[in-house]
């Protein structure tokens, strides 16, 4: 009688140890889990981070381009400009030039 007591009593703490295995089993899963959404997240973070990094640089790099683009304009404008003063000037020593000839 006594045994058979001891005995169950022996069971009972074999099935509460076999329930506390589970439960620290189910609970490294869940942190697991947990870890390995952290670690989801922050490849995701990461991902966006250098996809804004990368159309930031995208976009300095056609600022820049179209800076450029804009000097190239202004510079050519300039030549036009000398082009047109040059022109200008030797219209302007035909001219002289005419005049000393007839009055020369």
């Amino acid at each position: 009688e006594r045994g058979e007591r001891e005995r169950e009593r022996e069971r009972e703490r074999e099935r509460e140890r076999e329930k506390e295995r589970e439960r620290e089993k189910r609970e490294r899963e869940r942190k697991r889990e947990r870890g390995e959404r952290e670690r989801e997240r922050e490849r995701k973070r990461e991902r966006e981070r250098r996809e804004r990094e990368r159309e930031r640089e995208r976009e300095r790099e056609r600022e820049e381009r179209e800076r450029e683009r804009e000097r190239e304009r202004e510079r050519e404008g300039e030549r036009e400009r000398e082009r047109g003063r040059a022109d200008l000037l030797k219209q302007h020593q035909r001219h002289q030039s005419c005049y000393y000839n007839v009055n020369g």
